[in-house]
């Protein structure tokens, strides 16, 4: 299933003219909403008929909504004219870069790496957006590892100014300039960071959030009380334990898993997280977790 668009408005400086997008899930749609309002024309790729269709309504749902905020400014029209989503990685075939945003899992973002390039021309670019996993062992089942590099975007996408940049070993040297220039044409800020378990933002954050959960494990402190040391005491815009409801328990724990693997026993996950993901309290996607959002 496909469903086309064409290019009605050149890219921002630095943004590729056609982008994919391969998965549609949040973090997938909030990447194309981010190219999309940058002028690239985006094509995301999901498993079946039924997901992708569910990617094009969240794409357009939260396009809808910057513009009666008046954070975008063009109309929804011509920004759809630009959108495509299919079942199809064939679909990328255009693409000067695509960006895989599915799931958290070595496996299947390897396979979802290879069924990208597989479909790519010679001089297209790939992204990884793991916020954990290694970049050059994703690379290295890619027939041209010099090709990826990893893009760290934050949750929610459109509102967030950050993009981490994670180039292996084996990435092209002219690819950590022409992603930085990718980053900018979106109006947000890159930092450059060496593939290393969590990068810079993950496990630094992992950190702080496996802490706050042992405070609360160990009854120092309510969650609210807790992040508002950090809110207030420290000029974060969320405490530790509301920005893990944000990023999601069952994710938070996927990167904790691994880093206690790589690094040792201080990402070691703490009970309560292990628990309250699997009563499903996942946060604010659930409806529950260290707060509550029914």
């Amino acid at each position: 299933m496909t469903i086309s668009t064409s290019t009605s408005q050149p890219e921002s400086p630095g943004v590729p003219k056609n982008v994919g997008v391969l998965g549609g899930g949040r973090m997938g749609a909030g990447i194309a909403h981010a190219f999309l309002v940058a002028g690239a024309a985006v094509t995301v790729v999901e498993r079946d008929a039924s997901a992708a269709a569910a990617a094009r309504d969240r794409v357009t749902g939260t396009l809808a909504k910057a513009i009666e905020r008046a954070a975008v400014t063009e109309d929804l029209d011509s920004l759809l004219s630009r959108f495509a989503v299919s079942t199809d990685a064939v679909d990328f075939g255009s693409a000067g870069l695509v960006v895989e945003a599915v799931p958290e899992d070595f496996k299947l973002k390897q396979d979802a790496l290879l069924n990208a390039e597989s479909n790519l021309g010679a001089d297209a670019w790939i992204a990884t957006n793991t916020s954990s996993l290694s970049v050059a062992r994703l690379a290295a089942s890619l027939r041209g590892p010099e090709r990826l590099c990893g893009l760290h975007f934050f949750n929610p996408v459109p509102a967030s100014t950050l993009v981490e940049v994670v180039l292996g070993p084996q990435s092209a040297p002219e690819l950590a300039d022409a992603a930085t220039n990718w980053v900018r044409g979106l109006g947000k800020t890159p930092i450059v960071v060496n593939d290393a378990p969590g990068f810079a933002s993950s496990r630094l954050g992992v950190a702080l959030a496996l802490e706050a959960m042992r405070m609360l494990e160990d009854g120092v402190a309510s969650a609210q009380d807790i992040d508002a040391a950090m809110e207030l005491g420290y000029r974060h815009a969320s405490g530790p334990l509301r920005t893990t409801d944000i990023v999601g328990l069952d994710v938070r724990l996927g990167i904790s898993e691994y880093l206690h693997e790589t690094l040792g026993e201080r990402f070691a996950p703490p009970r309560i997280l292990r628990e309250m993901v699997a009563r499903g309290e996942l946060g604010r996607k659930s409806g529950k977790g260290f707060y509550d959002y029914s």
